[in-house]
C-alpha cells in the first residue's frame, strides 16, 4: 500500500490488489475534521475479489471525504484530502458537508436518507424550484419504476420531503398514513392513485458480481464448450467417509475424495496432461501443469468465489478437507488474498450441495476444464448381475474442444469414477498424508 502521494494532501484510491482498476466504497471509518493516525482505517472497500481495508498514508486531519458508500472508485481517483500543515495548526472541526457529492446515484434498495436526521447533504438544504418536491434522485428513480408523479405525492419527510415510503403508498403498496380530520379549505384532495405493476429491482453489476460476469463472458466467448456427463456408485466410499467422521469426530463430505480422485488422475499419466492446462491467449499456447493447483468453487453472500488449493495433488482426502473447509470459511467472510484466488489449474464445483444433479459448468478460464459435482441419492444399481439400492453421485466435466478431444475428457472422467467406486485406491495411505 503506497505511503504517498505526488500532492501531499490528497491521498488517491491506490490498486487494492494486482491490476484492478476500481473499488466500490462498502463505508467510511473516519469523518471530516477527524485527526488519525498512519495506518488507521480510512474506508472499506469491496473489489473484485474482497473486502479491504484502506489504511490512511499518514498521520493528519481529515478535509474531505471524496465519494458516498455504494460509489464505484477508479484507481488513482481523490480519495481522502488532508488538512494541510498551515490550515492544521488551527484547525477545527470540518463540517459534514466537506464530504463530496457522490458521482453516481446510490440504489434504491438503500435506506433513504429524506427520513434521517443529519444525513442530508449540502445541496440537499437548499429549497427546490418552484413546481418541485424534495426528494432524492433514488427516490424519484423509485417514483418513475412505480408509475408515480412524483410532484403529485405529500411528503412526510424532514421539511416536507418525499420519501422512499410515500412514493410507496401512493402507488399502493402500502398503507399511506391516515388522514387529519375536519378537512376544510386548508385540507389537500388528491385522486386515488394509479394501479401500478409491482417495482422491478435495478442492481448494478459491481465488485464480485460484476468480475464473475465479466470473466464467464470471456469463457464463453473464447473455450468452446463441451460437457460429458456420469454417475459414480460411491455407496462403499459413503460406508468409509462414515468410519471416518466417527473416527477422526470432524465433518467430512464427499467432495474431498472428489478432489484427491481428481488429482489422482491429473498427474497419474500423461495421457491426461492437458486436462491440467491453461491457455495462453497472447502466445497462443497449451500451458501444461506439472502441479494441481486446484480450484474450489465456493458460493458466498457476495457471489461465487474460487479460492485456490496449491499443490493439491500432495495432499491426502482428510488433509483436502480441512483444506476446503478452511478456505470455505476465509472465503465467505471475505478475507481471501489476491494470492488465494489466482492460479488455479483446474476447477470443481461443487453445487450439489445445494440441489441439482447434472449440469453444464462454464470453464474457470484459462483453465481447459472444470468438474461439477451433483447431489448424491439413492438409486438403482447392478452390481454382479444383480440389482440393488446404492448412492450415486452425478458429475459433470466441461472442457475446452480447443484443447482437450472429447475422447480424453471422457475417458478421464471415467478414470475418477473408477476411483471413487473403489475406495481402496484412495485409502488409507492417501489419509495419512498431510502435503
Amino acid at each position: 500500500m503506497p505511503k504517498t502521494n505526488n500532492e501531499s494532501n490528497e491521498f488517491r484510491l491506490p490498486d487494492l490488489a494486482e491490476g484492478l482498476e476500481e473499488a466500490d466504497l462498502i463505508e467510511w471509518c473516519v469523518h471530516p475534521g477527524q485527526r488519525v493516525k498512519e495506518d488507521d482505517i480510512l474506508a472499506k472497500m469491496e473489489t473484485a475479489k474482497a473486502l479491504v481495508d484502506v489504511p490512511s498514508p499518514r498521520a493528519g486531519v481529515i478535509a474531505a471525504l471524496h465519494g458516498a458508500p455504494g460509489q464505484t472508485i477508479k484507481v488513482g481517483a481523490p480519495l481522502v484530502t488532508y488538512l494541510d500543515d498551515a490550515a492544521e495548526a488551527a484547525a477545527a472541526p470540518v463540517p459534514a458537508a466537506a464530504v463530496a457529492e457522490p458521482a453516481s446515484e446510490p440504489s434504491v434498495d438503500r435506506p433513504d436518507a429524506g427520513s434521517v436526521v443529519g444525513a442530508l447533504g449540502a445541496s440537499d438544504d437548499a429549497l427546490p424550484p418552484p413546481g418541485k418536491v424534495l426528494a432524492t434522485p433514488a427516490v424519484r428513480r423509485l417514483a418513475r419504476d412505480l408509475g408515480v408523479e412524483i410532484d403529485q405525492v405529500a411528503g412526510t419527510g424532514i421539511g416536507g420531503r418525499v420519501t422512499a415510503q410515500d412514493v410507496e403508498a401512493a402507488a399502493g403498496h402500502a398503507k399511506p398514513a391516515p388522514a387529519r380530520q375536519g378537512g376544510g379549505n386548508g385540507s389537500r384532495h388528491r385522486p386515488p392513485p394509479k394501479a401500478a405493476e409491482p417495482a422491478a429491482a435495478r442492481v448494478p453489476f459491481r465488485g464480485v458480481r460484476k468480475a464473475i460476469a465479466d470473466h464467464l463472458r470471456y469463457s464463453v466467448s473464447h473455450a468452446v464448450h463441451y460437457t460429458v456427463m456420469d454417475e459414480a456408485d460411491v455407496t462403499a466410499l459413503d460406508h468409509l467417509r462414515r468410519k471416518l467422521v466417527a473416527a477422526s469426530n470432524e465433518k467430512i463430505s464427499l467432495l474431498p475424495f472428489v478432489a484427491f480422485a481428481v488429482c489422482r488422475v491429473l498427474t497419474g499419466s500423461k495421457q491426461f496432461a492437458r486436462i491440467n492446462s491453461t491457455v495462453d491467449d497472447e502466445t497462443e499456447e497449451i500451458v501444461q501443469h506439472r502441479s494441481v493447483h486446484l480450484g474450489i468453487a465456493t458460493d458466498t453472500e457476495a457471489g461465487l468465489m474460487v479460492p485456490v488449493i496449491r499443490n493439491a495433488h500432495r495432499l491426502g482426502a482428510l488433509e483436502m478437507s480441512r483444506r476446503i473447509a478452511e478456505l470455505a470459511r476465509v472465503a465467505r467472510e471475505r478475507s481471501l488474498s489476491p494470492e488465494q484466488l489466482s492460479g488455479s489449474t483446474f476447477t470443481i464445483s461443487n453445487f450439489g450441495s445445494v440441489g441439482g444433479r447434472f449440469g453444464t459448468p462454464i470453464i474457470n478460464y484459462p483453465e481447459a476444464a472444470i468438474l461439477a459435482v451433483g447431489r448424491a441419492r439413492e438409486g438403482v444399481v447392478v452390481r454382479n448381475g444383480m440389482l440393488g439400492v446404492g448412492k450415486l453421485l452425478p458429475l459433470s466435466m466441461s472442457a475446452d474442444h480447443r484443447v482437450i478431444d472429447g475422447a480424453t475428457a471422457a475417458t478421464a472422467l471415467a478414470r475418477i469414477i473408477e476411483l471413487l467406486q473403489s475406495p481402496e485406491q484412495l485409502m488409507p495411505t492417501g489419509l495419512e498424508e498431510a502435503g
